[in-house]
């Protein structure tokens, strides 16, 4: 984890279309990017700026986000996450997180994520189906 730096920096776009509106989502009933796609894209930025710089076997889980989604985005239009990791604590990552449209800032805020091993958390999880 000595690679994992504040100032890391990830990015993820999207075009808006009809399978990630709110509509789509059932998260409201307009048809403009949705709020959780929106979290998706930026925690998807925030997982692609870590991701090689973890040891193998390990992975990021998300733990926590807190965003305002500012304005909507129409269908057609592209969407682009940026985050930046601004906290390394142990195995706990803080980033600061934001999307924007061709127009605008859309959404802002921070995210949490954990380095775990990925196959105890995946073991983990399959034991609870018994």
């Amino acid at each position: 984890m000595s690679n994992l730096k504040s100032g890391v920096r990830g990015e993820a776009r999207a075009e808006v279309n009809e399978s990630n509106t709110a509509i789509a989502y059932g998260s409201g009933g307009v048809s403009v990017f949705a709020t959780p796609a929106m979290i998706g894209l930026m925690e998807k930025a925030a997982l692609s700026s870590v991701d090689p710089l973890l040891e193998e076997g390990m992975t990021t889980v998300g733990t926590v986000i807190n965003v305002q989604h500012l304005a909507a985005t129409p269908v057609g239009m592209k969407v682009t996450a940026l985050s930046e990791l601004v906290e390394v604590d142990g195995r706990r990552l803080v980033f600061r997180v934001e999307a924007r449209d061709d127009a605008e800032i859309v959404g802002r805020g921070t995210h949490e994520r954990f380095v775990v091993p990925q196959q105890k958390f995946l073991d983990r999880a399959t034991a609870k189906k018994k």
